[in-house]
């Protein structure tokens, strides 16, 4: 904390120091001169920032000084009574290998070096076991197990399950300290331990019968180290002259080594940095065990509690903010609204919302500002509305005149069907017929018809082919549905049969029979009903990747690939301007050729109406 503000203090007022030779050589004492924004910087530092900063880095400098050295004097004081609690709790420990000595039943089994049979060695574990439960594994014990090695036996009895730790630990002298990580021995819960070794004498031979290891709960020393441990962002642990770690309050650093040359003192406090943060650390070395206790705190932490300088510093604040927010917050308001007005007008127009208007009354800069935003959002909304004039206008005109188009190859097969035919009455119908037609497509100018007109339009277009073609023809036209309740597009079938009968009829030797079937089915949208139209013909069919192509085409732009299949490519593109992408033509080929129509129902007056005046809608 204390470098922070020493970096913020010398940036600062290194900031200040450029402002300054900047004002001065831009004639700073000419009000003229001015920027709005200089305007806010000046007033905001003069006002505000200098004196605070002042006022905290001394304030702040002075007390850290003051926490460093009382800390520094105390806490070695509290590590010291610390160590002589854990050298009074290990020479107890010390005299635990003595209590074995107490039990001549314990010592028997260990001085024998055969048995007669297993029976006798099972009761002499179960002895030594036994003592070893009752004597070492008390409730006020720090112990967790008991472990016995004598003339390849091995006696044992803990408070918790263990896994491994069936060899002999290696170890220096009559007694040794075994950290954790140095055995295989693991408990349940893992708890963290230390082990001690001592060898266990006969004293009536003078010969080593046994090796005892004791399992000690690092609990005792945690529970002695607790009241100094409660910041949790401190560290403190217990190691040896060597710096192996014994404990540590973070529980992965167990059994780790440290380098104790970087300690200059090992009874006292000192200062060091640690990864960029400053660090006061205390160390207190055992007179007993030479063991040391180190306690590492970022020096943060111990300001945090700067309850007088920090409530001085608060008040002073308080006073000198309210005077900066007197007299700058007319200015901060004025250049603040409008922008942060014009940032989310910025938002809607960037997701296509052009009615916005920025409304400022300044001159200043920001007034520019607003008048030069308000100026371009009107040219591109003028803008956009010509463009979609002229492309719905486009639009209007290819459907018109697409839906107007009459085959002129139909029209003279026709007339000169008429002029070969000698029957009257033939004549009569052809002709009946063709007008019925004709009137059909050139009086009618709605895209919206009765389903049955355009049904009739389409029997009598198949009526005047048959005439032609004789009987090389035949037709069928079947509904389930009540043809005068629907309406349907305009000149949706004739085109598709054109091309049924152009394709299919040529290439195909003996009768060729086309089945205009229309039904109902549940619509793609929930609670809806479409129409479904299959126009399906005997000829030769359709193959599997011509069929991939046309549906393909059908897919991209109808209106711009119209010339690519014209029939076909005609009835889709309205469909898909009057009902949308999910609606138009598929093809299929099953034993000949499959076009299916689908369009959702329509349905009454109003229904007509909405789909007549689509484009108008979308003009408005």
């Amino acid at each position: 904390m204390k470098l922070l503000w020493e970096n913020l203090f010398f940036l600062r007022r290194k900031i200040l120091t450029n402002l300054i030779f900047k004002m001065f050589r831009s004639r700073w004492w000419s009000p003229k001169n001015y920027q709005l924004r200089m305007r806010l910087i000046i007033t905001y530092i003069l006002l505000t920032l200098i004196p605070i900063t002042v006022l905290v880095y001394f304030s702040y400098y002075q007390y850290t000084k003051l926490i460093e050295e009382q800390v520094g004097e105390n806490v070695p004081k509290i590590l010291d009574q610390m160590n002589k609690n854990i050298d009074n709790q290990m020479s107890e420990l010390e005299n635990l290998p003595e209590l074995l000595y107490n039990s001549n039943d314990v010592i028997s089994v260990l001085r024998k070096d055969t048995y007669i049979n297993q029976s006798a060695l099972q009761i002499d574990y179960y002895k030594v076991n036994i003592y070893l439960s009752n004597t070492y594994l008390t409730d006020i014990s720090p112990v967790l197990g008991v472990f016995l090695w004598s003339k390849d036996r091995f006696f044992s009895s803990t408070l918790l399950p263990y896994s491994g730790f069936k060899k002999i630990p290696s170890f220096k002298g009559n007694e040794s300290i075994i950290l954790q990580d140095e055995v295989d021995l693991r408990f349940k819960s893992k708890p963290s331990f230390f082990l001690m070794t001592n060898k266990i004498k006969d004293f009536e031979n003078r010969k080593d019968i046994g090796t005892l290891a004791i399992a000690v709960n690092l609990s005792f020393i945690e529970n002695t180290l607790k009241d100094i441990n409660k910041q949790n962002e401190a560290q403190l642990l217990l190691m040896s002259k060597k710096g192996k770690i014994i404990y540590h309050s973070d529980p992965t650093q167990i059994g780790k080594v440290e380098d104790i040359t970087n300690y200059p003192t090992l009874n006292g406090s000192f200062s060091a940095n640690s990864n960029g943060e400053k660090q006061l650390i205390s160390l207190s070395k055992s007179e007993k065990m030479d063991w040391v206790i180190v306690y590492k705190i970022p020096m943060k932490y111990l300001t945090e509690k700067a309850d007088v300088i920090k409530s001085v510093t608060l008040v002073f604040f308080v006073v000198i903010s309210l005077g900066t927010v007197v007299i700058s917050i007319f200015t901060a308001w004025g250049v603040s609204r409008p922008i942060y007005k014009l940032s989310r007008l910025m938002k809607d127009v960037e997701k296509g919302n052009f009615n916005v208007d920025l409304k400022v009354d300044s001159k200043d800069e920001i007034g520019i500002l607003a008048q030069s935003f308000n100026s371009m959002v009107s040219k591109i909304r003028e803008l956009i509305k010509q463009n979609f004039h002229i492309e719905i206008r486009q639009k209007q005109a290819e459907l018109y005149a697409l839906q107007s188009q009459i085959n002129p190859h139909f029209m003279y097969n026709t007339l000169e069907s008429i002029s070969m035919t000698i029957d009257d009455d033939t004549v009569s119908e052809m002709v009946t017929l063709l007008g019925r037609m004709l009137r059909f497509s050139l009086e009618n100018k709605n895209r919206i018809v009765p389903f049955q007109k355009e049904v009739e339009h389409i029997e009598n277009y198949l009526t005047i082919q048959k005439f032609r073609f004789e009987d090389r023809l035949s037709f069928s036209i079947e509904s389930d549905i009540n043809l005068h309740q629907l309406y349907s597009p305009k000149f949706i079938l004739q085109p598709i049969i054109e091309n049924s009968i152009k394709h299919g009829l040529e290439a195909r030797r003996g009768m060729f029979t086309i089945r205009v079937y229309i039904s109902k089915v549940p619509g793609i949208y929930p609670g809806t009903e479409d129409v479904i139209i299959r126009v399906e013909d005997n000829g030769i069919g359709i193959d599997g990747k011509t069929q991939q192509e046309i549906n393909s085409l059908l897919k991209s732009d109808p209106i711009g690939r119209r010339d690519s299949g014209f029939g076909m490519i005609n009835v889709h593109a309205r469909i898909l301007m009057l009902f949308g992408e999910k609606y138009g033509l598929t093809v299929e080929s099953e034993n000949g050729t499959v076009i299916i129509i689908r369009f959702p129902v329509i349905e009454g007056d109003e229904a007509v109406k909405k789909y007549e005046r689509k484009e108008d809608y979308i003009h408005e």
